[in-house]
């Protein structure tokens, strides 16, 4: 397994973690990490399902309170599971984004973005 932190190629088994995952240790940072790093399940003691129904209950457009009530977990859990399923999907559209060349930008919504018709347009002349 290739180190998450600084890149190198190899990786040792160094325990397990209190739920049972495989950690490891780099012999060249010397960090250790488990096959969760840098994932929404990373130092959480949630399972993968409660994280998918808070996620799809707040896409849906539930409360969080609501969200909280709903699963059981604890309304500022509901708000930190938010906060970093925003902040990777935002890294994420952001590679994809710089990663798009485009010769031509279509506004066509621009207008009705910025509440303007042709009657307040043709009063201002």
């Amino acid at each position: 397994m290739q180190c998450p932190l600084c890149g190198h190629p190899k990786t040792h088994k160094h325990g397990k973690t209190s739920k049972g995952s495989q950690r490891y240790r780099c012999p060249h940072c010397h960090q250790t990490f488990s096959e969760t790093f840098d994932t929404l399940h990373y130092r959480r003691q949630i399972s993968s399902e409660t994280i998918q129904t808070i996620l799809q209950s707040h896409a849906e457009g539930s409360s969080l309170r609501g969200l909280s009530r709903i699963t059981g977990v604890a309304y500022n859990t509901c708000v930190s599971v938010i906060r970093s399923a925003s902040h990777k999907a935002q890294m994420i559209h952001n590679q994809d984004v710089h990663a798009v060349s485009t010769n031509v930008i279509n506004a066509d919504e621009l207008w009705s973005f910025v509440k303007k018709s042709k009657s307040t347009v043709n009063q201002k002349n």
